[in-house]
């Protein structure tokens, strides 16, 4: 994850600002935990501004782009945290754990150095997701195989609490499911440079040939157009909960 977002991770934090109601909802999935380790906290976001909270990031590129005044980051990776058991209240990993060296590890990392409760924000690799799969088709595939199972995870963090989290048809946060309702936006390298996914791709530009051209012919509109009428839609994001 390290070289990854040390090569990609440059302008990430303009694209990937937190959805407020994302944000909402992880906030209370982590109850009334006050202190809080966010593991893979990127620039910071979603990190809880009214508690005690320690961030953890291999990327120095992405600890540079966190804002004046956000909580002290560690450079350190998620299979190896360097704090004692039950430091924390709760542990959290925002679209995080699919990156990580030895995710399993990481996972009970996450356990032990929480008193109380897990979140994590992930995506459901048996989903479907979206219609950009229909152009990138191995994005399904890439997602199948770096995302954990929701029984891995459970594995590692014992029973967990599942909440779907709809992506809003505006979602200010630049993840790769962010932009459903708003299809030019994926022809833009920048907004394809804060979706890690997209750098895995094996062969970027037949999709965004074929995405162009139907979008300028109108028929993503014919194929997808019901969707420009949905506020928010659920494409495979979830909470899981331990510990609640």
């Amino acid at each position: 994850m390290t070289a990854l977002y040390d090569r990609i991770g440059r302008g990430y934090a303009d694209f990937r600002r937190p959805d407020p109601r994302i944000e909402k909802a992880i906030w209370g999935a982590l109850g009334e935990a006050q202190s809080v380790i966010n593991v893979g906290a990127g620039a910071g976001s979603y990190e809880p501004t009214d508690r005690h909270v320690v961030a953890v990031e291999p990327s120095l590129t992405m600890i540079a782009q966190r804002p004046e005044g956000s909580a002290a980051a560690i450079q350190a990776t998620a299979d190896s945290l360097p704090f004692g058991n039950d430091s924390f209240d709760a542990a959290m990993a925002i679209l995080s754990v699919h990156h990580w060296r030895d995710p399993a590890k990481g996972l009970r990392e996450l356990r032990r150095v929480a008193r109380d409760r897990v979140v994590v924000l992930t995506c459901d690799p048996e989903s479907r997701g979206f219609w950009l799969t229909d152009y990138f088709p191995e994005l399904f595939e890439i997602d199948r195989r770096i995302f954990p199972s929701f029984r891995d995870i459970e594995r590692e963090l014992g029973s967990v609490k599942v909440l779907t989290v709809p992506v809003p048809h505006d979602c200010t946060d630049g993840f790769l499911g962010s932009r459903w309702r708003r299809p030019h936006d994926y022809l833009d390298e920048r907004v394809r440079g804060a979706m890690s996914t997209f750098s895995k791709l094996s062969d970027k530009k037949t999709g965004l040939a074929q995405l162009s051209a139907d979008l300028e012919s109108g028929n993503w509109q014919r194929k997808y157009g019901g969707l420009l009428k949905e506020t928010e839609l659920d494409i495979g994001y979830r909470l899981l909960v331990a510990g609640a």
